[in-house]
This record gives structure tokens, C-alpha cells and sequence, in this order.
């Protein structure tokens, strides 16, 4: 490429306008509640900037008072967690309240003896992650609410999330918010500066953070998923664009190989009408005549 085709910049963030992207998730949120026959919500709570965000979006859609904040730390879980965690709590005034989920997942990691290395940590952050769901569940009969999920579109797309852990939920309030803008989003909803700005992370394992895992920054990785995605550029494109190639393959490589993790279960046809793919009775959304 010559230098005179060199792109003047790379292909920019996916912004949005936070007050109208809020005002439109709490609106979502309110649907939601109203067409299911629910008044409360149950969130999980980890002192991370999506939990939070979506603490502050439920509060405005449903009180505070209609909402249960779970801190659910495991034993090496950062203090720091817990401290960020209080401090949305304090800043909603909603309900809150604390599990403990060591005793649960300690007698099924010990069945894994001394198993060491990458697919070892992954495997005890599922189980963790799982765990939290169930906590998660259970205190959404006793509150009579729905749970709120907590993942967001980076980590939707490119799969980072855990099936039957993290990624299930009743509605996924910032399912549609790159981590970008989730950020802008935060910021205007008034979640506490520590939140928005520490590094982000699933506080599997002491010193963990999502960047360094998925061994690219939220910025890089979201500016390529607007251009693969909403954009639908192709892979060519975006190199020509500025983007490096190697990160936009490997982007896009991830993202069809995680679909698996974004839909139901895939269901062999036999019969005529075969449930989730031609015996439908779709979902509600706000705004159809449904």
C-alpha cells in the first residue's frame, strides 16, 4: 500500500448518544416487565461497570425499591469487588444481598484435582459463573422477579460469556451496547467514577482482567466488530480501511465460531412443525402490533 493510500484514521468507535440510548433501555426494560407480569428485578451485582450499569438502568425502570442487587464473591474474589459493589447499593439505596458461593463450587473444583493450564481456568470460571446463575435464579422465586442479565455486545459477538452462566437472563437490558458505549452510557447514568475506569474484569482468578484474556483492548476489538458487523464490511475492506488484518481475522473467525453460544439449542427436523424453527409463537417486542 502506498503512502498516499494509507488511511488518515481507523474506522471509528460506534458512538451513541447516552441519554436516548438510556431513556430507550429503560423504556425496553418497562416493556418487558409489563408484558411478563413482573414488578421486580434481580441483578448480579460484581462491582464491574455492566453489572452496575444495568443496576442503575433497572432502578429507573422499576424503583429501587423493586430491585435485588446479589453479591455473590468466591474466595479469591478481589475485596475491591465487593467494595465497588456497595458502592452502587449505596448510590441506588435498592435492596442488596451477599452469597457466598465458595462452599458450592469448591466440592466440584475438587474433582478436578491438580489440573493446570488455560482449559483448567476455564473450566473453574464456568463452574463459578454457573453457580452465580443459580444463586441468581433461586432468589428470583423468592423475590417473584425477573433476572436482569448483565452481559454486553463485545462479549455477546465474540463469545466471551458463559452458556447457562453469565449469558442467561430473562432480558439483556446492554445486549445491543458495544463496551464503548456502554462506557458513555455508565458515565451519564452517574455510576461511580471507580467503576467506570478500573480495568475490566470477570474476577475469575487474582489479577484477572478481560483484556489481557482476550489479548486485545475493548477499543480495538470494538471498532472492528462495528465495521464486521453493523457496518458489514468485509475482512479486505477493513485492513484497507487501517485495520490489522491479523486482528480483524481473528475478530471475525470468533465471531461466526461463537453463533452456537448466541442462539437456542439447534434442533434435528423430523416432523412437520418442529419447535423453535417453524411452531413459533414469537416474543413480543415493544412497538409490534402483537
Amino acid at each position: 500500500m502506498s503512502a498516499r493510500s494509507v488511511p488518515a484514521e481507523l474506522p471509528p468507535l460506534p458512538l451513541i448518544e447516552p441519554a436516548t440510548t438510556a431513556d430507550l433501555i429503560v423504556a425496553f426494560i418497562s416493556s418487558q416487565m409489563e408484558q411478563t407480569g413482573f414488578s421486580r428485578i434481580v441483578v448480579g451485582l460484581s462491582g464491574g461497570v455492566d453489572s452496575a450499569t444495568v443496576a442503575f438502568l433497572a432502578a429507573r425502570a422499576v424503583s429501587a425499591g423493586n430491585l435485588l442487587a446479589v453479591r455473590m464473591p468466591y474466595r479469591t474474589s478481589s475485596p475491591a469487588s465487593e467494595t465497588d459493589a456497595l458502592r452502587v447499593v449505596q448510590a441506588l439505596g435498592c435492596r442488596t444481598e451477599r452469597v457466598e458461593i465458595t462452599p458450592m463450587v469448591d466440592p466440584l473444583l475438587g474433582l478436578m484435582g491438580d489440573a493446570q493450564g488455560d482449559a483448567a481456568q476455564v473450566r473453574r470460571g464456568n463452574v463459578m459463573a454457573r453457580q452465580r446463575m443459580i444463586v441468581l435464579y433461586d432468589k428470583s422465586v423468592e423475590f417473584d422477579a425477573l433476572v436482569a442479565g448483565t452481559s454486553n455486545k463485545t462479549e455477546s459477538l465474540l463469545g466471551y460469556t458463559t452458556q447457562y452462566g453469565d449469558a442467561a437472563s430473562a432480558f439483556a437490558p446492554i445486549g445491543d451496547l458495544y463496551k464503548s458505549q456502554l462506557r458513555a452510557v455508565a458515565e451519564h447514568l452517574g455510576v461511580p467514577a471507580e467503576i467506570v475506569t478500573k480495568p475490566p474484569s470477570a474476577d475469575l482468578w487474582p489479577g484477572q482482567t478481560d483484556e489481557d484474556e482476550l489479548g486485545r483492548t475493548y477499543d480495538h476489538l470494538d471498532r472492528t466488530l462495528f465495521a464486521l458487523v453493523d457496518r458489514r464490511w468485509t475482512v479486505e475492506r477493513c485492513v484497507a480501511a487501517g485495520l490489522d488484518r491479523d486482528l480483524v481475522e481473528w475478530v471475525a473467525t470468533r465471531v461466526a465460531r461463537m453463533e452456537y453460544k448466541r442462539q437456542m439449542p439447534a434442533v434435528a427436523k423430523i416432523s412437520l412443525r418442529t419447535p423453535g424453527i417453524d411452531h413459533l409463537y414469537p416474543r413480543r417486542r415493544p412497538g409490534s402490533r402483537r
